[in-house]
């Protein structure tokens, strides 16, 4: 019943639009437009809380300076406490809306359920790509190529010095040392974690035999370490380690070109961009949510296939209407050419395309 209601208020709603836009024009009208730029710049006020991937924080940090030049009376804040946290978070009615470098699971969607009060459920928006630079710190050693078969085979402590034939042989023009290889890992449940070994299982599933995980197996040892942030300082304070991070955040340290089918691929923007382009939206799922099983064996050209696609979590139906507003207008500039530039530039992620964006919009428009 409360789906027919909704169903009747949105009908109305939408033919007191179409009477309204008559002596209108899309200036005056407060309404998102079909590019998903707001219109309705600087005439809302109140809080929004967010919480969730640390991967996001460069990004977010962009997002949230460009938006409060356009809302400045709406305070929106974020916790970056990993993917994990996030989604706990918003389940548990903590925060608006989470940050996720994975898509809600299936239990997870049941459990939104509750939370956004509709048969749907909550959403993944895809708003943020970027690649999962792997990065090492090995002084004077630039350009590092890592097979799969490498890269898995140190991330599961099988392989224990730089100067291995197993990465040897890839980097015949480097003079790798006999340094003892320091693997780090995210010592959190994290999002980027299960992106970055649903990539090892894909390629090197007899290596990687865990499957794709948010926390770290204990069997495969390494060092733990907290955050995005975390790992990034952790491999820079130990000569030879190597670590996974989001590449906005990985500064001066070496970063490993990944094989993919007979090349060896830098990671770049762009290029981890194109892994969505060669992927497809998971199967079973509503046809509002955007999730994404993204082809990590691709051979094709010019993929960096170890990207991680973040997502924000959202739910259509809010039981309050102002934080359903806010809601809408904030992921509306998010999703908007603006946003993404201010993400980019803030994070070096990889905009997502127009038709991405015009259909993300669809579902934003429906955020009630």
């Amino acid at each position: 019943m409360r789906s027919l209601h909704k169903l009747l208020a949105l009908l109305l709603a939408l033919m007191m639009t179409a009477a309204a836009c008559g002596g209108s024009d899309s200036e005056d009208s407060g309404e998102s437009t079909d590019s998903g730029e707001s219109t309705d710049s600087g005439s809302l006020s109140g809080t929004l809380v967010g919480a969730g991937a640390s991967s996001q924080k460069a990004g977010m940090d962009g997002w949230l300076a460009g938006y409060s030049a356009v809302q400045p009376d709406v305070q929106v804040s974020y916790d970056p406490i990993g993917s994990g946290g996030g989604r706990e978070t918003f389940l548990s009615g903590g925060s608006n809306f989470a940050g996720s470098d994975a898509y809600l699971k299936d239990e997870e969607i049941e459990a939104s359920k509750e939370v956004c009060e509709n048969p749907e459920g909550a959403v993944n928006l895809p708003h943020y790509i970027s690649p999962i630079a792997v990065a090492y710190n090995l002084p004077g050693i630039e350009g590092l190529n890592l097979t799969t078969e490498a890269l898995a085979s140190i991330f599961a402590g099988e392989v224990s010095t730089w100067n291995d034939p197993l990465i040897a042989d890839a980097n015949p023009d480097l003079e790798l040392p006999d340094t003892t290889i320091n693997p780090v890992h995210r010592s959190d449940e994290s999002g980027t974690t299960e992106n970055f070994t649903d990539y090892l299982a894909a390629v090197e599933p007899d290596i990687w035999t865990v499957g794709a995980i948010e926390v770290w197996p204990t069997e495969y040892g390494g060092e733990g370490a907290d955050g995005t942030s975390g790992v990034v300082a952790a491999t820079g304070a130990g000569e030879g380690s190597i670590g996974y991070a989001d590449a906005s955040q990985v500064g001066s340290l070496g970063v490993a070109n990944i094989q993919v089918g007979d090349d060896f691929v830098a990671y770049s923007p762009e290029a981890a961009a194109r892994i969505v382009d060669v992927s497809t939206r998971v199967e079973g799922r509503s046809e509002y949510d955007f999730a994404i099983e993204l082809v990590r064996d691709t051979t094709e050209s010019g993929v960096y296939p170890i990207a991680l696609v973040s997502y924000h979590v959202v739910c259509l139906d809010y039981a309050d209407d102002d934080v359903a507003v806010l809601v809408k207008d904030f992921m509306t500039y998010i999703s908007s050419p603006e946003g993404q530039a201010a993400a980019q530039s803030a994070a070096g992620s990889a905009p997502i395309s127009d038709e991405l964006r015009a259909e993300i919009a669809v579902v934003i428009e429906m955020i009630s």
